[in-house]
């Protein structure tokens, strides 16, 4: 059997290689708690599964979607983004349903990288932006986030020669693995630079909507000039615990939208018209609901920063917005996969190791809080039972 060699080129993709070894463990009876993998705990609220009930016995949505999606469904998350960003769009040309942004993140690469094109990805990242890239023939610059920066790419740091072959450059905010924030002068520094080297901006904004401390997270769009040369991905997956039911939107440039549409159309069918519907219910979640559920992440990250205080990290600023904590490892452990590796077998945790998101990611490792408050006790008690203790050392959460 012969298989394509770009396949050859990519590492396993880092959550189905945690998973394989959460189930390992599992087979052999130990006790895991999982901290991996972002997917919520908590169920769909209720008002979403009640719209799925009513759709889904409805004939008419189950036969194939349009394309774009249903048009009640875009005018829905149009709707939804004036009222939260303050920012309009048009529901026919400029917004597009996904099946889960992760999909549509690979299939907006595919629209505007050709074999040997560059883009400009930060590291540490969400694995598929340099795996979709790669896949597609391109060629991946680092924009390195770093500590020091506060975990933002610095846009003077990349050549002029490199920007000027560029064809994309990849942003994610509130940041998955770091938890980073960004600023409205760092966006509009990056439309700035996206014109200037004609460059198109692809912003992931999954977990806009998982934010504590009074914070509030920007859209692109808030930039001036963004729709001109911009495309943001939104997921229902994170703000109303739907990550199994895959549905999401972009919004953005009507020529970029249409290149992505232009993939979409001819590899997938679109977003099962029941979906659509409950996805609809969704924007219309009561708002004592979602704040419960951030609330609830809160207080867990409240847990979890007390906790690994008592064990010797030195946690200065607890993060503000998605729910990951993301962490140096201890100067005991070479490697974030030796530590990752530790965690597991001496304690029955699941972590998954910082270079798992990229080469920048070494050193450190990331902690999703999506067990309960009693389980992130349970597992600090582990940890302090196995001695997985940070020897002094200052290290900080963004």
């Amino acid at each position: 059997m012969k298989f394509a060699k770009r396949t050859e080129s990519l590492p396993p993709y880092l959550f189905a290689e945690i998973d394989k070894k959460r189930q390992a463990a599992v087979a052999r009876g130990i006790d895991i708690i999982n901290m991996g993998i972002g997917d919520p705990d908590q169920p769909t609220p209720k008002n979403i599964v009640d719209a799925m009930h009513k759709a889904i016995d409805d004939p008419i949505t189950h036969n194939y979607p349009p394309y774009q999606g249903m048009k009640e469904f875009r005018e829905a998350v149009v709707k939804w983004f004036e009222k939260r960003f303050n920012q309009k769009f048009d529901a026919d040309k400029e917004c597009i349903s996904l099946i889960g942004s992760k999909e549509a993140i690979h299939n907006m690469i595919f629209a505007t990288i050709d074999e040997g094109d560059v883009a400009l990805l930060p590291d540490p990242a969400y694995p598929v932006y340099k795996s979709s890239t790669i896949l597609c023939g391109g060629v991946p610059y680092i924009t390195p986030l770093l500590e020091k920066n506060n975990w933002i790419p610095d846009l003077t740091k990349i050549p002029n020669d490199i920007a000027q072959k560029a064809n994309i450059i990849m942003l994610g905010y509130p940041n998955n693995p770091t938890g980073a924030i960004a600023s409205l002068d760092f966006y509009n520094e990056v439309i700035a630079f996206a014109k200037k080297y004609d460059i198109i901006v692809l912003s992931d904004n999954a977990y806009s909507e998982l934010t504590f401390d009074g914070y509030t997270a920007p859209s692109i769009f808030e930039a001036k000039g963004a729709k001109d040369i911009a495309l943001e991905f939104h997921s229902m997956s994170k703000t109303y615990n739907m990550t199994g039911w895959r549905v999401g939107f972009a919004v953005g440039n009507e020529k970029v939208v249409k290149a992505l549409s232009t993939v979409k159309t001819n590899i997938d069918s679109g977003v099962f018209k029941a979906i659509q519907r409950a996805a609809i219910a969704a924007f219309d979640t009561p708002k004592d609901v979602l704040e419960k559920n951030r609330n609830l992440i809160k207080e867990r990250r409240d847990v979890a920063v007390k906790g690994l205080k008592e064990l010797g990290w030195n946690i200065k600023d607890p993060i503000k917005s998605t729910f990951y904590l993301w962490l140096p490892i201890p100067p005991a452990f070479k490697t974030s996969t030796d530590f990752a590796s530790a965690m597991l077998d001496k304690c029955g945790i699941v972590v998954p190791p910082g270079i798992g998101y990229g080469e920048y990611g070494e050193g450190y490792f990331r902690i999703a809080l999506t067990v309960d408050k009693k389980r992130i006790g349970e597992a600090i008690g582990r940890m302090k039972k196995e001695g997985l203790v940070f020897a002094a050392q200052t290290c900080s959460v963004k």
